[in-house]
């Protein structure tokens, strides 16, 4: 049967790809630089040599980060170590308190030499070793840069104390003496352990949310025995088409479906809506979700990672790991970064040698360790992956599910909106609301033979018609040689007798004359009905109105998203006196009726002609290749599994007034990602020639090493603190 609706016939059921199920006790780990590396096992990324995270957050992760862990150890000895350094470096501006006051000939440095030894070895032991296989990959990175100016100062001093006759008057300063620097070494070694441990412990925030959706979920669940006993099982045990009891109070264990009782839940942690729903007999419940005051018994369907909890997870993490098309920028820039930064330092060397004062080398040395230490290709490189990580997590919190970056960042760029109207627009649920028959014909009779062959069908309205029935207490009849027609109608045989329903233009097309009913039709479509006509043995028996009630929330997500400056365009299957009701009713700026599935996509495409940036939002089967022709698809959390899977973003409640906050979160991302580019490109694009000592000529400003790697250490740290800052954004 195809009315006068959006919403096609589908007499097959059609299942979406599975999500895949995560291995039990497997855990991968992969970059978030750099998502292509996939790990399994823990350990660094050969590209940046930042530390793996586990790809699939667990239900029972509950230690700590082993990283973290070992950084922050090293931190604290390295800082017992360093203070001491740092405070002998410091007592050179007060001759008085100065070193060489309190230990004689060599001793301060020797002391120096002890402090910094382990600092330097042991502590910048794992900078090194990435250092070195950075240059094994030919990837140079940002611990390349670390290695070799620690290990330059570091080694420097150590030839300095060892083997002084090695250096020339040209090391050497006023008084003879030749500068160590290994309480730069260690301090930047400390400093840099301190910028790891912020770093990593900020970019643990980024998967809170994540973390916050597998903590709703309870641990046990009450099944009912089949003798009526109860029992508290592991969720892990819960199987589909076990019988649970839920208590007021208590989560939800798993989807299902409500057998006994009734209550209100609040589906907050999928919805992003406060307000309880109110559940009844035969409703969906969602596992996860809060029960009110009620008690109730349910039937699980969907367990482990089928649950809509575990979908939500499994896209959150997908998108977060995905890369959007801005990242490119860093990418290039990134890709010469390391060997520029290795150019400034030597020609910052060469030209303080060259053009310097005395001691030349020593100066050069100095400023080409700062000019190493202060780069940071991090910076760069986390400004939209820490982004793309907590916004999608953001969005997810607020029943806005981001498939990947791409979607994420093009959105803020829509321009015009293509809305569906069944489930849509409108509840989803439509109901038998009007009868008309022929003079000769009996409502009763030709309910029965509609009914009859509607119950065929999988079409929405073919179910309003059959429960119309039913509820008249109407019996039915199989239909014999039932056959569809895409779009139009139906048709087959109801007790040897051959029965038609469908579209206006269908009957016309069979040879039916329905003007008796045309001006009653146009009434039922003024009135936003979408109207059924029926044939029985050729000859038009009557027609039924079915209507579809509008979302409460239909009227304010439209004026959101006018104010966002998005034009609304709807799509529907519906007569056109229908659809402009429904346009006129809810202020939609251009409709087009009677529209086939197949159309949908090409009115997409002409729209894109147009120069437009199309989001397409619906919730049926018939909707997917127009999702997946739009710049973004949008569905309906609350549609078919083939929808969402052509979507870039899912409203998990298929509520409109998502899609405005898509939007703005869309822009709220986009406008953090580039202001971490900024940061990131003027941070580097000042630091570098500040060290360099670009600032010495006019106001004989120099930038210490440590100066320098404190800096460096705060950027990514900046970056990643920038990028949290979406957390708390409001939707």
């Amino acid at each position: 049967m195809k009315p006068d609706s959006d919403t096609n016939c589908c007499h097959q059921k059609i299942e979406a790809n599975p999500a895949p199920k995560p291995v039990s006790g497997k855990v991968e780990y992969t970059c978030p630089m750099h998502p292509q590396i996939v790990r399994p096992a823990p350990g660094n990324c050969p590209i940046c040599g930042m530390a793996l995270e586990p790809v699939n957050a667990a239900l029972d992760d509950t230690e700590d980060n082993p990283e973290l862990k070992d950084m922050r150890r090293r931190f604290w000895i390295c800082l017992i170590l360093t203070a001491p350094l740092f405070l002998f470096g410091m007592s050179e501006m007060f001759p008085s308190l100065a070193l060489a006051n309190w230990l004689p000939g060599k001793s301060g440095q020797w002391l120096q030499l002890g402090l910094s030894t382990p600092v330097v070895l042991w502590g910048a032991w794992p900078f090194f070793v990435r250092a070195w296989q950075s240059l094994l990959n030919g990837s140079p990175n940002m611990f390349t840069l670390i290695a070799l100016g620690t290990g330059a100062a570091y080694l420097y001093s150590l030839v300095a104390v060892l083997f002084p006759n090695l250096f020339g008057d040209s090391f050497r300063g006023h008084h003879g003496d030749i500068s160590v620097y290994f309480e730069a070494a260690a301090v930047i070694t400390t400093l840099v352990l301190l910028g790891q441990v912020l770093e990593l412990n900020a970019r643990s925030q980024t998967g809170a949310a994540i973390r916050a959706l597998l903590d709703l979920a309870p641990k046990t669940a009450t099944r009912i025995s089949a003798d009526g006993s109860e029992q508290s099982i592991p969720l892990a045990d819960v199987h589909p088409g076990d019988r649970l009891r839920v208590r007021p109070g208590e989560k939800i264990p798993t989807d299902g479906i409500l057998l006994e009782g009734d209550s209100f839940v609040d589906e907050s942690m999928i919805t992003g809506e406060a307000v309880p729903v109110g559940k009844n007999v035969g409703d969906n419940l969602t596992g996860a979700t809060m029960n009110g005051t009620g008690s109730f018994v349910m039937r699980a369907e969907k367990v482990g990672a089928d649950t809509l909890l575990s979908q939500i997870v499994r896209m959150v993490g997908e998108a977060q790991r995905s890369r959007a098309p801005i990242q490119r920028i860093a990418d290039q820039v990134s890709s010469f970064f390391v060997p520029a930064v290795l150019l400034v330092a030597a020609l910052s060397f060469f030209l303080w040698y060259l053009l310097g004062p005395e001691p030349r080398l020593t100066y050069g040395f100095v400023n080409a360790v700062a000019v190493l230490i202060i780069a940071c290709p991090c910076a760069l490189g986390l400004a939209t992956p820490m982004s793309i990580m907590v916004g999608t997590g953001r969005g997810a919190s607020a029943g806005v599910l981001i498939k990947n970056a791409e979607a994420l960042e093009l959105f803020e760029k829509v321009d015009t909106l293509m809305v569906d109207k069944t489930g849509t627009l409108t509840e989803g649920k439509p109901s038998l609301v009007s009868i008309e028959v022929a003079p000769e014909e009996e409502p009763q009779r030709l309910l029965m033979f509609a009914a009859s062959l509607e119950n065929a069908s999988e079409h929405p309205l073919a179910k309003a018609i059959v429960a119309g029935a039913k509820q008249r207490g109407i019996p039915l009849n199989s239909p014999e040689g039932f056959e569809s027609i895409t779009g139009k109608g139906i048709r087959g045989k109801i007790g040897g007798m051959e029965v038609a329903a469908g579209t206006e233009s269908f009957l016309r097309e069979a040879n039916v004359d329905v003007g008796y009913f045309s001006n009653s039709a146009t009434t039922w479509r003024q009135q936003g009905q979408t109207v059924i006509f029926v044939a029985i043995q050729g000859r038009a028996a009557g027609i039924l109105g079915i209507a579809d009630a509008i979302k409460a929330s239909t009227h304010e997500a439209i004026a959101q998203l006018h104010r966002q400056g998005i034009k609304i365009v709807m799509a529907t299957g519906d007569n056109h006196t229908t659809a402009a009701f429904i346009a006129a009713k809810l202020g939609i700026d251009a409709f087009h009726a009677e529209v086939l599935p197949e159309q949908k996509g090409i009115l997409v495409k002409q729209l894109q002609a147009e120069g437009k940036i199309v989001a397409m939002a619906g919730d049926g089967i018939n909707d997917a290749p127009a999702l997946a022709q739009a710049d973004i698809g949008i569905a309906m959390g609350t549609g078919t599994d083939v929808a969402m899977e052509a979507a870039g973003i899912t409203l998990v409640k298929g509520d409109l007034r998502g899609i405005a906050k898509a939007r703005t979160l869309s822009r709220a991302t986009m406008k953090n990602i580039r202001q971490n580019l900024f940061f990131a490109f003027i941070y580097n694009a000042l630091g570098v020639p500040i060290a360099a000592g670009a600032l010495y000529p006019f106001f004989g400003l120099l930038l210490s090493p440590m100066i320098a790697s404190a800096a460096m250490s705060l950027s990514s740290v900046s970056v990643i603190g920038n990028a949290l800052r979406l957390r708390k954004l409001k939707l």
